[in-house]
């Protein structure tokens, strides 16, 4: 009963916040978050703007040139992750904030009881984006406009063109590894997805679920990717220095 009451109130919650979100059209990620020590430590920072660009938002990290169209400091929203004072549990939560510091959405708590910080800390942040994916961000095309002091004037939307114009996406081409000789994984159910694991049994890599059964979230070591389904075979694909990788993986379900 507890938690179909903590359902209703985050789906609520969620619609509230959606309209205004969709407003914004590009969102900030701070390089570190006050609760940690270095600048992406656990590859956090890394893991937030991932998530925002597969949820469909525009996200930059707060020290990198972002294009002329975004330089309007209230049309963006301001990324932060929060760490709630826990015994045995992790706990985070995901705030974004106008150019008035003001909430303008805040997720659900992400938990995770997992003892090494990595594993933890990624569970939890994944388990808070489930809120944020539940909005189906779309920007209005609204633009909002503020005085010196923060509040509303108006909001401006943009006159429609009856002719639509396509651009293509830009698609990074992966380098694939393919492994002849690779180790057959075998996965091992866990709260949030699997972990797979070789015939040591050794833990090799953890993957979270996602609303695609053909896709998961993973984490191999210090490296954080996706592991998709293609042609009936598994492939962990990452960024390392800006190029895609493509990595053949032998799994069994």
């Amino acid at each position: 009963m507890k938690k179909q009451f903590l359902l209703v109130v985050l789906l609520v919650v969620s619609y509230t916040y959606s309209q205004s979100v969709n407003d914004y059209k590009a969102f900030i990620v701070p390089v570190k978050y006050d609760f940690l020590k270095g600048e992406n430590q656990y590859r956090l920072n890394t893991l937030t703007k991932f998530n925002l660009n597969k949820a469909g938002f525009n996200s930059f990290y707060n020290n990198e040139t972002i294009p002329v169209e975004f330089n309007d400091r209230c049309g963006l929203l301001y990324v932060d992750v929060v760490k709630e004072n826990s015994f045995l549990t992790t706990k985070l939560y995901i705030t974004m904030k106008d150019c008035n510091d003001k909430i303008i959405f805040q997720s659900a708590v992400g938990k995770s009881k997992e003892k090494e910080y990595q594993v933890a800390y990624t569970e939890a942040l994944n388990e808070a984006f489930q809120s944020i994916n539940n909005l189906q961000y779309k920007y209005s095309g609204q633009k909002i406009a503020k005085t010196e002091s923060g509040s509303e004037l108006e909001v401006s939307k943009p006159v429609s063109n009856p002719v639509a114009r396509v651009e293509t996406p830009v698609v990074s081409t992966p380098k694939i590894i393919s492994k002849t000789d690779a180790t057959l994984l075998y996965a091992q159910a866990t709260a949030n997805g699997y972990q797979l694991t070789d015939t040591t049994p050794k833990v090799i890599m953890k993957v979270f679920s996602t609303s695609n059964k053909g896709c998961y979230i993973a984490v191999k070591g210090d490296i954080q990717g996706v592991l998709i389904l293609k042609n009936n075979e598994w492939f962990f694909e990452y960024y390392q220095n800006d190029q895609l990788w493509s990595e053949i993986i032998a799994v069994k379900f």
